[in-house]
């Protein structure tokens, strides 16, 4: 059973997609920082990069954008078999200083501006309207060759002269009708934009795409899915009145749910998105996968862990594999894992079992609504594969980086905080007249000074001519000590009682 549960809260909408119980997809949108994704803005070229084929423009955001000169040139040279983009200058279809109207294709991320092209696309319900190129398009997930050449046929006849339609999988079965209301909607924004691109002076926003919850609907939310779920009665009633407009026949599947109750929690969805973000991910049979992302890809090592098997040593790891293939697919898809992807699968002696291995990722990543590349295994034996980036992934929306270990994951050995404050008490001796030191450190730190190496700290005070008093602080982190008092013996003992009556 396929379900949409949304939970719309004051700060952030929040989106979930099941099947059979299992997250699959999970989306979250801030609402003080909205997605800009499919926005179309009236920019000024900055910066043209012959060097680089790319150009910078100014849209209005805090970085200039990044336009390739792929995504500058006429859109029918590009679907020209017979012409060839990689001739043309980038100084020769933009020049600095130039009004231009682009639309992003990619977020912001890192220290990197957003991706835009000249290619407009408008996405409805059951088309995608392209004004700028004369083309029809098909997905591919429509398979039937008799549906395929119905659809476009009705599109043929439907389309505007000079424009292109792209046909999305939700028309499969639809009728002529549907798709005209769906293109009117397209045109209507179309000759909105047209308007406003001959007003005002850029950077300028033209079009801003629908937010989380009515992407959801528009995109998501077909014959396939069972329920869709949602605890604001505003946006309940909202979803209602689009629904009406897009598709009637599923109105009866959206059903309201008590605010009073965490829907995420009722729905064991907050216990899921927490295994979203762990690195080691486990597996039913007793193996796991981890995954680690570095700053040029992710790579995925396969382990078979606690699962032994019986007998056969081959098909243990066959079936180690088999089952990591699916969370592998899985998990790229739910984290939102995209770029360059290494996938170290336990070695496989037989080639045959390779080739099965290939075959059953390409087949759970064909569900992913990201476009995703398989290039093959390498002569290490490593599976290589690409998945276009889009936005940033879970865990750079859920998390930041680490104040104290600066994003490594790591934090300081006990030895190392102690020799590191052995060199600090060092120079306490050498450089003041101090008798005596209190000293707050992190709890395990304070368990083994004066624990285990009770006979350390008192050798360390005998040759430094220095009383050392350790103290334990729940509050220090494990990397840091601090050194709270220094001075004369009886003056430090004095604010060690008082620290004690406290």
């Amino acid at each position: 059973m396929n379900k949409i549960v949304i939970d719309s809260g004051f700060s952030q909408s929040r989106v979930a997609l099941l099947e059979n119980g299992e997250l699959v997809e999970y989306y979250i949108e801030s609402k003080n920082f909205k997605r800009i994704v499919g926005n179309i803005y009236k920019g000024r070229v900055k910066n043209v990069l012959p060097g680089m084929q790319a150009a910078f423009v100014d849209i209005g955001l805090e970085k200039n954008a990044f336009l390739y000169v792929k995504d500058a040139i006429p859109q029918e040279i590009l679907y020209d078999k017979k012409k060839t983009f990689k001739d043309i200058l980038i100084k020769d279809v933009i020049k600095n200083g130039q009004e231009i109207i682009v639309q992003v294709t990619k977020e912001p991320m890192d220290n990197k501006g957003a991706r835009v092209t000249t290619h407009l696309s408008f996405p409805g319900r059951y088309l995608v309207l392209m004004p700028n190129i004369d083309y029809i398009g098909i997905s591919r997930r429509i398979e039937d060759k008799d549906e395929r050449a119905r659809l476009r046929k009705i599109v043929e006849e439907i389309r505007p002269k000079g424009m292109g339609l792209i046909i999305r999988t939700e028309s499969e079965n639809k009728e002529e009708k549907d798709l005209i209301e769906d293109l009117k909607y397209l045109l209507k924004l179309w000759h909105k934009i047209e308007k406003e691109k001959k007003l005002g002076f850029p950077p300028k926003i033209l079009y801003k795409d629908l937010d989380l919850i009515y992407r959801t609907i528009r995109d998501f939310f077909t014959e396939d899915i069972e329920e869709l779920i949602i605890n604001d009665k505003e946006n309940y009633n909202a979803i209602l009145e689009f629904l009406d407009l897009i598709s009637p026949k599923l109105q009866d599947r959206v059903k309201y749910f008590d605010p009073g109750i965490n829907i995420f929690s009722y729905y064991g969805i907050e216990k899921k998105i927490k295994e979203a973000l762990s690195r080691k991910v486990w597996l039913k049979s007793g193996g796991y996968i981890v995954i680690d992302k570095t700053e040029a890809l992710t790579s995925i090592d396969v382990n078979s862990g606690k699962y032994v098997g019986v007998n056969d040593l081959s098909q243990t790891i066959i079936k180690v594999n088999k089952e990591a293939a699916k969370e592998i697919a899985k998990q790229i898809r739910l984290r939102d894992i995209g770029g360059i992807i290494i996938i170290d699968f336990i070695d496989m002696e037989n080639k045959k079992y390779e080739q099965e291995i290939l075959k059953l990722l390409e087949s759970e990543l064909s569900k992913d609504r990201v476009r995703t590349n398989v290039l093959g295994m390498t002569g290490l034996g490593l599976v290589e594969m690409t998945r276009k980036k889009v936005r940033k992934r879970i865990s750079s929306i859920l998390e930041k980086k680490c104040p104290y270990c600066n994003g490594l994951g790591m934090v300081l050995t006990p030895e190392t905080v102690i020799n590191n404050l052995e060199n600090e008490l060092k120079r306490i001796s050498l450089h003041t007249n101090s008798e005596a030191v209190i000293v707050n450190v992190n709890k395990e730190v304070g368990r083994i000074l004066n624990g285990d190496m009770k006979e350390y700290v008192e050798r360390l005070e005998n040759a430094l001519n220095l009383k050392i008093f350790i103290c334990k602080d729940d509050n220090i982190h494990s990397n840091d000590y601090d050194v709270k008092y220094m001075g004369r013996l009886n003056k430090v003992k004095d604010i060690l009682k008082e620290i004690d009556s406290k």
